[in-house]
């Protein structure tokens, strides 16, 4: 048996292993717990996620997102999640129900449609009343405008205590989250669901690219960045091009320079000769 025909197995093998790792690690919406489409109604999204309509009375229900048809980072029918939203002016939340023990990811989508700059709505988001998981979150700072922003939250619940970066406090079958009031405007909340899983099974949102993150500033500045000419002044066209690159004379000219220098030499040396 040649080395090619035994080095068959070893690669079947590893493509068998390769892909039932994939199946096992791959994200399945069969294990999301909980989704709210916060605001709005029920909506499925690309993901298979079933976010049931929000039924919360608790903070105020916006849809003024709909200006916006596409947000930036996700598809066109996932930014349903991202039009509507629950806000207020005061701490608000949600009581989202737990499935036993196990590892939990909490994924929270963010997009901000009304401000302009950062610094303007800066808010903390707190678990079980004891687990600041967000301090000082500013959508806008951190993506822009209209553009989808997530934050992925672990924990783990085992023997009726939650556990998060190292704190534990009592949880039953369900815990609270809430969404805090700042100094800066008004906490608020596109949508978010909760896994029952690992942190590297959610899908993630792609990267923020320069172009889209910079794109309001960009729009912003557009008339300031243009050049001001003096009525007076011309616009200079394209530099221009060397008249003697491709003249070919400028060469003939050298060489006819000198032989007319060599003819009457060589004459005066013939003559003396």
């Amino acid at each position: 048996m040649d080395t090619f025909t035994s080095f068959w197995p070893f690669v079947i093998g590893t493509l068998i292993v390769c892909n039932l790792t994939l199946v096992c690690c791959e994200f399945s919406p069969k294990d999301v717990v909980y989704a709210v489409n916060c605001g709005g109604d029920y909506f499925k999204d690309s993901h298979g996620i079933n976010y049931q309509s929000d039924e919360s009375s608790s903070g105020i229900a916006s849809d003024f997102g709909k200006q916006f048809l596409v947000f930036g980072r996700v598809s066109q029918s996932d930014s349903v999640l991202y039009q509507t939203e629950k806000y207020d002016s005061d701490t608000f939340g949600y009581d989202v129900p737990l499935d036993g023990d196990g590892d939990y990811v909490l994924v929270l989508k963010f997009s901000e449609v009304y401000f302009n700059s950062p610094g303007a709505k800066v808010f903390g988001v707190l678990l079980n009343d004891r687990h600041r998981v967000i301090s000082d979150l500013d959508i806008y700072e951190k993506v822009g405008k209209a553009v989808a922003h997530e934050e992925y939250i672990p924990f783990s619940v085992q023997n009726g205590k939650m556990n998060f970066n190292g704190e534990s406090s009592t949880v039953y079958d369900s815990f609270r989250l809430d969404f805090l009031k700042g100094e800066l405007d008004n906490p608020k909340i596109n949508a978010f669901y909760l896994y029952k899983g690992d942190i590297k099974d959610v899908p993630r949102l792609p990267p923020l690219s320069s172009a889209v993150k910079s794109e309001q500033f960009n729009e912003e500045q557009e008339e300031e960045d243009e050049p001001i000419v003096p009525r007076d002044k011309i616009l200079s066209g394209p530099k221009a091009e060397d008249p003697y690159i491709n003249d070919e004379t400028s060469l003939v000219l050298p060489v006819l320079v000198a032989i007319g220098c060599a003819v009457p030499i060589t004459l005066c040396l013939w003559k003396l000769g």
